[in-house]
């Protein structure tokens, strides 16, 4: 398998296709506004929707990178990117939110199955595209275990699930 296969592989386990963890697409189905604006008590963990617009972040700015474009959005910190486009009422910025997510990681997919070998050792400016790609895909999974953690605090995370 070369590494650009490995990639798209991998690529898929992170948010379409459940391997050893669920993917986040899975993380994410069903969740409602409500449940994804909701917070552990003592304000210690970041929310799903928090979780889910810093992924956002990450992932949007890869894209513009993988396209060569300028990504229009800036954060002074790591915080910064946490903040959700909308309140606890409103469902339709979260599915907005969630429809956005499924678009950024569709066109990475189709960047990355568009790249040579040799372009996976490109800088993405400094950092080898492989390195990047496979840094969000870890950052992903991270952060997927997160929100199911979360999910299972609040109770809207079957107590057991069927998987491979």
């Amino acid at each position: 398998m070369s590494r650009a296969e490995l990639l798209l592989n991998n690529w898929q386990y992170t948010y379409e296709q459940e391997d050893w963890y669920p993917p986040l697409r899975d993380a994410l189905s069903g969740v409602n506004a409500a449940q994804a604006s909701w917070r552990p008590v003592g304000e210690a963990a970041n929310t799903i929707w928090e979780n889910v617009s810093h992924l956002l972040y990450f992932k949007e700015r890869l894209l513009h990178r993988l396209s060569g474009t300028e990504f229009p959005l800036s954060a002074d910190s790591n915080d910064d990117t946490f903040a959700p486009a909308g309140g606890p009422d409103d469902e339709e910025a979260w599915q907005a939110t969630k429809q956005r997510m499924e678009n950024v990681h569709l066109h990475i997919r189709e960047k990355l199955a568009s790249l040579s070998e040799e372009e996976l050792d490109q800088g993405l400016p400094t950092i080898p595209v492989n390195q990047s790609v496979m840094s969000i895909m870890l950052h992903d999974a991270f952060h997927t275990g997160q929100i199911v953690q979360l999910r299972k605090l609040q109770g809207s995370w079957p107590a057991r699930r069927s998987f491979l």
